[in-house]
């Protein structure tokens, strides 16, 4: 995701870390093998997807009459959209499909209970007040089905529990006046204010005679989750010096969780929040790198984790309190060991985070075995019994890596209620891997384990001395074993019918300078429009399907699906899949697939912002293959084939300066939640360029004039109430 506030501009700081001299696809470009098939069947429903070889336990009916079983399958149905194209526009409102309504659910500031106040409008909310208030930036996010005995009901629609990332803040609007400093120190209300505004939400949903949602302000399971909730470590570098800090000397234990971008959703009813641009909070000057060991140095460069003073200042605001002293990376004294500072502290951050919706007793669990970068989220392919659970996550930073862990232990259906339980089981053992994309148009899972592939001690990279150390470096071992870099990888989605996967590759402004054009990335050009961006301004998706549809797989073939782009530009070098007016777009971000098999493509741009705010578009994909080779300007690739209105087009736009972010939806299929993130980013309270949300609501005072916009949860649902989209 990128922010463009001062305090926050996080990807143009962290981004070209990457220093290794792995190959890119034009290294490597020969003739494409032949395609493989791919893996059928799937389950249909939002339970069915995850949980396998569960759907078969029981039935709905009490009919106890055998099942005859039809000797020719029955084809589902085919899949088509059903809606209008929303146009493109610069309105300061959310456009939605003719027949459909939307509704903000959950808004900056919202109260979480019944206590709390609403939100004034005017920043006077208290810091602590935050920690029972909806967060800023809103992101990824999971609908989880509530039964009437608050646990689980993977098949209900109608309660839910709501679990979104709260990724950033708009500093300029969270506080009664701009963000201050008072002698070099930030004021401990507005650093903790800023603090408790990351981290995650939790919230109970209960759907109305409309059709839409409201917060239930009186269960229980309502909470925050902040960058100051304990946490634990399981996995491969918990108890290791690596996560030592003067917080825990054991390292069994942490605080928090920060820049929560994209998610994932278990098959045992938990969420995963995914860590993403952590390391430019905290403070390190250069002049730390003569406390460290030469390995530590590397680490901590590899990161971004160099010459900073710390995004929003947060260390500064006290000298003794530890909520604001851990932002300071700095070794206070060589001669003292780690528990002694927060040295170690950023070693604590770039983790997948698991949370139980449904226990507010448990800890949140980081599940280190996955690996340590800037998690963009973590997509769990449909489990099958006596199969290893899958979970796919990309590194959002220009030149990074896709990645894929593989669990030790198979799929046992009976863990479908295990909650945290199951992660132990799922999570905390098996083996994680890095992707290398061949020339020919397959590719291959390099594994990233203690002792293979040279992550030994005497690795000229990195002295891997555990998996402890692969894990915590998963950068620095990813660069050792010749992964290939690619442009942002940010969310994966897989296709619950096909099983391909799916993934983001947003934009890359260095594309034919940093990083020369290759066969994943062939396209180097100027966007004339707007503001005159360079390289790859628009981005595009990438997919793979795996050797014999087996997601355990080393090995995988791969084509784009779709290149982004503006429906007017160069068609043989910029607008190579023919997109339209109803369905073209600028850097896709935010992925997902429903129980269905619609693809939910969401877009963080600012390349095409002249012409319209960012959007929501809806798909009915192909495969792997239907398309061809091809070449754009000289350079070859593998492009599907082209898309039409007919299944891509446009759902959503949203209001002024906003990010399209998160998506989930009801097992019904009848409800969709979307996230709207930072409106109105580029304003201040001297200059508001959006008033969205509250410039549609008649009982907020000067709406149209003073309202502070505000990042916010919608629901969408037709006004038929039939199924979203169809």
């Amino acid at each position: 995701m990128t922010h463009k506030q001062p305090f926050h501009d996080t990807h143009e700081e962290l981004d070209n870390l990457n220093p290794s001299s792995n190959p890119h696809f034009s290294e490597l470009l020969a003739a494409r093998l032949s395609r493989r098939s791919v893996l059928t069947g799937g389950m249909s429903a939002t339970a069915a997807l995850m949980l396998g070889g569960l759907t078969g336990c029981g039935s709905d009916d009490d009919d106890d009459s055998p099942v005859s079983t039809p000797s020719t399958p029955i084809p589902e149905p085919e899949l088509k959209l059903g809606f209008t194209p929303v146009a493109k526009n610069l309105n300061d409102v959310v456009t939605v499909p003719t027949g459909y309504d939307v509704a903000v659910l959950y808004a900056l500031g919202d109260a979480l209970n019944t206590t709390t106040p609403a939100w004034a409008n005017d920043g006077s909310e208290t810091a602590e007040s935050y920690e029972f208030r909806a967060g800023d930036h809103h992101d990824g996010m999971s609908f989880f089905g509530l039964g009437n005995d608050g646990k689980w009901s993977p098949n209900t629609s109608d309660k839910g529990m709501l679990c979104l990332n709260h990724e950033n803040i708009t500093s300029a609007f969270l506080h009664t006046a701009a963000p201050s400093t008072v002698d070099g120190k930030r004021p401990i209300n507005e650093a903790l204010k800023e603090i408790n505004c990351h981290g995650v939400s939790v919230v109970a949903i209960t759907r109305q005679t409309s059709g839409s949602f409201a917060v239930d302000k009186t269960n229980t399971l309502n909470r925050r989750i902040t960058p100051n909730t304990v946490m634990e470590f399981h996995g491969a570098a918990a108890g290791s010096r690596f996560l030592v800090t003067k917080y825990d000397a054991k390292a069994k234990k942490g605080r928090g969780t920060l820049n929560n971008c994209a998610n994932g959703y278990t098959p045992w009813g938990t969420y995963l929040t995914c860590e993403e641009n952590w390391a430019g909070y905290f403070k390190r000057p250069s002049t730390d790198n003569s406390l460290r060991t030469s390995a530590d140095v590397a680490s901590l460069t590899r990161y971004g984790v160099s010459s900073s003073t710390g995004a929003n200042a947060w260390s500064t605001a006290s000298d003794t309190d530890d909520r604001f002293t851990r932002w300071n990376a700095t070794v206070l004294d060589a001669a003292k060991t780690a528990d002694t500072d927060f040295r170690n502290e950023p070693n604590t951050f770039g983790w997948v985070v698991e949370i139980d919706p449904f226990n507010t007793s448990n800890a949140p669990r980081k599940r280190t075995a996955l690996g340590r970068f800037a998690h963009e989220g973590c997509e769990i392919a449909p489990v099958k019994v006596g199969k290893p659970v899958v979970f796919y996550m990309g590194d959002d930073s220009r030149g990074e890596y896709v990645y894929k862990f593989v669990s030790a232990k198979m799929w046992d259906a009976a863990d479908a209620t295990a909650g945290l339980t199951a992660g132990d089981t799922y999570m905390n053992e098996g083996k994680l891997y890095v992707a290398k994309f061949n020339a020919d148009g397959t590719g291959k899972w390099l594994e990233l384990s203690y002792g293979v592939n040279g992550l030994l001690p005497d690795n000229a990279i990195y002295p891997f001395t555990s998996q402890a150390a692969v894990v915590v470096n998963a950068r620095l071992a990813a660069d050792s074993v010749g992964a290939t870099k690619m442009d942002r990888p940010e969310w994966t989605a897989v296709h619950p019918k096909t099983g391909e996967v799916y993934l983001t590759l947003t934009n890359n402004s260095n594309r034919g300078s940093s990083y020369p054009v290759d066969a994943a990335n062939p396209r180097n050009y100027t966007d004339e429009d707007g503001k005159k961006a360079k390289g790859n301004p628009n981005g595009h998706i990438i997919r793979w399907k795996e050797k014999d549809g087996e997601h355990s797989a080393v090995s995988f073939t791969w084509d784009v699906y779709v290149f982004a782009a503006e429906e007017d530009a160069d068609k043989s070098k910029i607008n190579v899949s023919n997109l339209t007016s109803g369905n073209d777009m600028s850097s896709p971000d935010g992925l997902w697939f429903d129980s269905r098999g619609i693809l939910w493509i969401q877009t963080d741009d600012g390349a095409y912002t002249d012409i319209t705010n960012c959007m929501m578009l809806a798909a009915v994909t192909g495969k792997v293959g239907d398309g061809g080779k091809t070449t754009i300007d000289t350079q070859d690739t593998f492009k599907g084939k082209n898309p039409t209105e007919e299944n891509l087009r446009r759902f959503l736009v949203g209001p002024v300066q906003c990010e399209i972010t998160g998506v989930t939806m009801t097992p019904d299929n009848k409800a969709i939640f979307v996230n709207i993130q930072h409106p109105g980013e580029d304003g201040n309270l001297t200059s508001i360029s959006s008033n969205w949300p509250d410039v549609a609501n008649p009982t907020v005072v000067n709406s149209n004039k003073t309202a502070r916009p505000r990042s916010a949860t919608i629901v969408i649902y037709r006004k038929d109430g039939k199924e979203i989209a169809v």
